[in-house]
């Protein structure tokens, strides 16, 4: 359990401070390299109550992937709310889902779980799991919703079409950078990459050309 103690009003100062500062360590050092003490320093409190917090190094570690999933949830909330058409809607969604899975901090999961696999394999697989059904879910209900007021056509199978839209855009902003190292990096913005998704899609399975 890692959330406030009982009796609190909101998250502790100190607490978010630390995560953030641990957050920032974790994806630039990796987890072997990281220090509790460093953290401490730059968190402003001292490693006696970063001790009373987080009891070690892997209790931090989870707690930071807790609070990253909970700011995606945060994100996740403004696409929900999202108006207007299937162009404008499917775009607002692209955007969101680039931004997460162009998160450095994303890919430095996925890079912990093959490095740590015996040790963090269910923490942070279920953090980027979660992260891919929350927004898996919330395509195929977008695309069942465009598809029920007519702005696409019949879309008999709509998890195929969101996962193919989720592909489209995940492959260059994620497994890309993954695969290279962020060595190679794709010349296309994040919203050329979703406009394009977008136009593919629409192609694919927007309504029937009037005529």
């Amino acid at each position: 359990m890692h959330g406030p103690s009982s009796g609190s009003t909101g998250p502790d100062p100190k607490r978010q401070a630390i995560l953030r500062a641990a957050r920032s360590d974790f994806v630039s050092k990796g987890f072997a390299d990281t220090r509790i003490e460093p953290i401490a320093r730059r968190a402003g409190v001292s490693t006696a109550t970063l001790y009373a917090l987080f009891s070690g190094k892997d209790d931090l570690f989870a707690a930071v992937i807790d609070d990253a999933a909970e700011d995606f949830g945060r994100q996740m909330a403004g696409v929900r709310a999202i108006e207007g058409d299937a162009r404008a809607q499917l775009t607002s969604f692209g955007e969101a889902y680039a931004t997460f899975m162009g998160d450095p901090f994303v890919r430095s999961v996925f890079r912990l779980v093959m490095a740590e696999r015996p040790r963090f394999q269910a923490v942070a697989m279920g953090f980027f799991e979660h992260g891919q059904r929350e927004f898996g879910s919330t395509l195929i209900c977008l695309i069942k919703a465009l598809r029920d007021r007519g702005e696409l056509g019949p879309v008999e199978h709509p998890s195929r079409a969101a996962g193919a839209f989720l592909g489209m855009v995940e492959h260059p902003v994620f497994f890309v950078p993954l695969v290279t190292g962020d060595a190679v990096q794709v010349k296309r913005t994040n919203a050329q990459i979703v406009a394009d998704a977008v136009d593919t899609f629409l192609a694919r399975w927007g309504p029937p050309a009037q005529g």
